[in-house]
């Protein structure tokens, strides 16, 4: 069974960092892409990155320069470094894979940037 797991969400002041993990389970991590998408309260659900089986990665333009991820096959997660945060980046955070013609999503955390 697929399964993705975040951590790492909070509340966080502007101009402030947090890192945002995900782990997956019951899939084989080395040879899926793994996406990173946002959802604020009243918008819709919006891409923010991804970062392919080979390590390449792509962001919306919102958060070039700001945000990074990684991967780490061994410990089959993927990782969202967030800099510089400013409150429009507050949502609830998702990570996502495709499998076997299917989408997994995590359950979402939540990050908060306010004074």
């Amino acid at each position: 069974q697929v399964r993705l797991v975040e951590s790492g969400g909070g509340s966080v002041q502007p101009g402030g960092s947090l890192r945002l993990t995900c782990k997956l389970t019951g899939a084989n991590f080395r040879l899926v892409d793994m996406h990173w998408y946002r959802q604020a309260p009243g918008k819709e659900r919006e891409l923010v990155g991804t970062i392919t089986s080979g390590g390449a990665t792509e962001y919306v333009d919102s958060v070039k320069g700001r945000f990074t991820i990684s991967r780490d096959n061994v410990y089959r997660t993927t990782s969202l470094q967030m800099n510089s945060l400013k409150p429009e980046d507050t949502a609830v955070y998702y990570c996502k894979t495709r499998n076997w013609g299917r989408d997994f999503w995590g359950q979402g955390t939540q990050v908060t940037v306010a004074s």
